[in-house]
C-alpha cells in the first residue's frame, strides 16, 4: 500500500495534467487490465464496499495540496536556472548528501534516491488576470529504496525552515517534523516525503 500511495503523490505533485482512472482512489486495479472498457463484469465493476476509504481521504489530500499550490502545475517548462526577474532557480535536483546532481549522477544505474527543490518565487507563467504568482517552495524526496536513507536538506539560501506535510509511509498523516537548514532527514524504504519552505 505505501507502494501506492508514492504513484499516487507522484502523479499528482508532477507537472502536466495527472491521468487517473476512476477507482485508482479507492484501490481499484482491474486485475491490471487497463483495456477493460468492453469487459461488463467483476474485472470493471466497481465493487464499493471493498474501497479503500483511507487511500481515499490520502488522494484527497493529494489534490487539495496540487490545488493549493501553483507550484505543483506549471504550464511551462522548467529551466533549472536562474529565472530573469526572479530570485533563485526555479528546480534544484540533489543527492541524499546534500550536493546537487551532476550529469554523472543521472546516469547512475544504482541511485535509487534523490530531492528536488521547486521554487514558488520563480514561477513563469501569469494567473488568470495576467498577475504574476507567487507560490511556497517545496522540497520533495524520494527514496526508491528498500532502505532507510537519510537526505541533507539545502543549505539557508533555499530555506531556513522546513515542515514535512506529505509522508507516504502514514496513511493517516499526523502533525510533520520541523526541520532547519542543512538538516538530516530520514526516509523510510521506499518512501516519499514533501517539506513545505515555512517563513
Amino acid at each position: 500500500m505505501r507502494q501506492v500511495r508514492n504513484l499516487l503523490a507522484t502523479l499528482l505533485l508532477s507537472q502536466g495534467v495527472p491521468m487517473l482512472l476512476g477507482g485508482d482512489e479507492l484501490g481499484r486495479t482491474q486485475h491490471g487490465n487497463n483495456n477493460a472498457y468492453c469487459q461488463d463484469n467483476e474485472l470493471s465493476w466497481f465493487d464499493w464496499e471493498a474501497g479503500d476509504v483511507g487511500l481515499y481521504d490520502f488522494a484527497r489530500r493529494l489534490i487539495q495540496l496540487r490545488r493549493e499550490h501553483p507550484v505543483f502545475r506549471q504550464r511551462r517548462w522548467f529551466q533549472g536556472r536562474a529565472i530573469r526577474g526572479t530570485s533563485g532557480r526555479d528546480l534544484v535536483w540533489f543527492k541524499p548528501d546534500g550536493g546537487e546532481m551532476s550529469e554523472d549522477d543521472w546516469t547512475t544505474g544504482f541511485a535509487k534516491s534523490l530531492a528536488v527543490f521547486l521554487n514558488g518565487d520563480t514561477i513563469q507563467s501569469p494567473g488568470r488576470r495576467g498577475e504574476h504568482i507567487h507560490d511556497r517552495s517545496f522540497f520533495l524526496i524520494a527514496n526508491a529504496h528498500w532502505e532507510p536513507v537519510d537526505f541533507k536538506l539545502p543549505d539557508e539560501s533555499l530555506g531556513a525552515r522546513w515542515q514535512v506535510v506529505v509522508d507516504t509511509s502514514q496513511l493517516v498523516p499526523e502533525p510533520g517534523a520541523a526541520y532547519v537548514a542543512a538538516a538530516t532527514v530520514r526516509a523510510d524504504g521506499r518512501n516519499l516525503l514533501v517539506l513545505e519552505r515555512r517563513a
